[in-house]
């Protein structure tokens, strides 16, 4: 939250272009080139992406998704988290210049939804941050399919086929149980390489390599656990405040008021946070009522509402879906203006509603 409050300090101040340029300064090796940016976006992330699937992972194994039920329903919800923001904003801007975009409000930024219901642990059951964190993986992932399918202007399927194959290697090395980190992490790096030239978002690579790190129902820490624990705190404390500090950055304009209420502007706002909280609310309660899953441990139907209006904070993935699908400039910043504002709506009410709920 501080690395956004700066970002948004520096974009509106004479440092702005300064700091663009340092964002757009080029780093690579011979045989891959990147901008400070990119770095942050493709790389970093990547390993975002690698700690939460290690987390879904062991959930999935001996934690709160052990069970069909239990993984189902956080699946059936990210669906319905996808299909009614994708509808309402395909609603208000249906034959316009702007209706590539549906895909905008489909996302929830994990970091930063996970981030709040941190704050709220003494107020809601440790189930719900679990809930939460498949949900909004499963999310992304869809996002990121979204992209592949609909935003990627071509696909390089001799790069993914051979991502394909160093991503059967490591399920070979999983299925011998071999266990020394080195010889998932090495091959790891490139699949990541390999996925990113595939035309696909790099980010992906971080959760498939996620799925092969070895685990085990035991109390004996497992490779899964020891780098899941390896990896927390330079996630938490490095990555995420340096991409929050490098992707806000949104110069602010007296024009992007009225794009509030513009097709685009309430497209966003009303996909995110109307469209996130219903569609997890009602495909949560539809999959329980027709048994395809059950509550997370000690969670109410209040918990289940609150955690709705968290997954509106799209954020992130979302301003990145929104460059994908504009090249007018004006577009982009309407864009990003409005989902700050929904994401911003869709943090404080759910954290206000959430922590309301502790004895409910």
């Amino acid at each position: 939250m501080f690395g956004v409050a700066i970002s948004l300090i520096i974009a509106n101040t004479s440092m702005k272009d300064g700091f663009e340029i340092f964002l757009e300064t080029q780093i690579g090796f011979p045989f891959i080139h990147f901008s400070i940016l990119g770095w942050i976006n493709d790389a970093l992330m990547a390993i975002f992406f690698l700690l939460v699937g290690l987390e879904i992972k062991r959930e999935l194994i001996e934690g709160e998704l052990s069970s069909f039920k239990s993984a189902a329903l956080p699946v059936i919800a990210a669906l319905g988290g996808m299909l009614v923001p994708a509808l309402i904003f395909a609603l208000f801007n249906k034959n316009t210049l702007t209706e590539s975009g549906w895909g905008i409000p489909m996302a929830t930024d994990i970091a930063f939804a996970i981030a709040i219901i941190g704050l709220l642990s003494k107020h809601v059951p440790a189930s719900l941050k679990i809930f939460l964190a498949a949900l909004a993986i499963v999310d992304d992932l869809g996002a990121i399919l979204v992209i592949a399918i609909f935003y990627t202007k071509q696909i390089h399927f001799e790069y993914l086929a051979i991502g394909a194959g160093i991503l059967i290697l490591l399920l070979v090395l999983n299925f011998f149980k071999v266990k020394n980190l080195l010889f998932y992490l090495l091959p790891g790096i490139f699949l990541w390489y390999f996925i990113h030239h595939s035309g696909i978002h790099a980010t992906i690579a971080g959760v498939l390599l996620a799925f092969t790190i070895p685990t085990n129902a035991s109390n004996k820490q497992s490779p899964l656990e020891k780098l899941e624990h390896g990896l927390t705190k330079p996630v938490n404390y490095v990555i995420m405040p340096v991409f929050a500090l490098a992707n806000t950055n949104i110069p602010f304009q007296k024009q992007m008021i009225a794009g509030l209420i513009s097709p685009l502007g309430l497209g966003i706002i009303l996909g995110l946070f109307v469209g996130k909280t219903f569609g997890v609310s009602l495909f949560s309660w539809l999959a329980v009522k027709l048994k395809f899953g059950h509550l997370p441990t000690g969670a109410s139907w209040r918990h289940i509402l609150g955690l709705g209006m968290l997954a509106g904070i799209g954020f992130t993935m979302s301003i990145f879906i929104a460059m994908l699908s504009f090249s007018k400039e004006e577009y982009i910043l309407e864009a990003k203006f409005a989902i700050l504002t929904a994401s911003v709506l869709s943090g404080l009410v759910g954290f206000l509603f959430l922590k309301a709920s502790k004895n409910n």
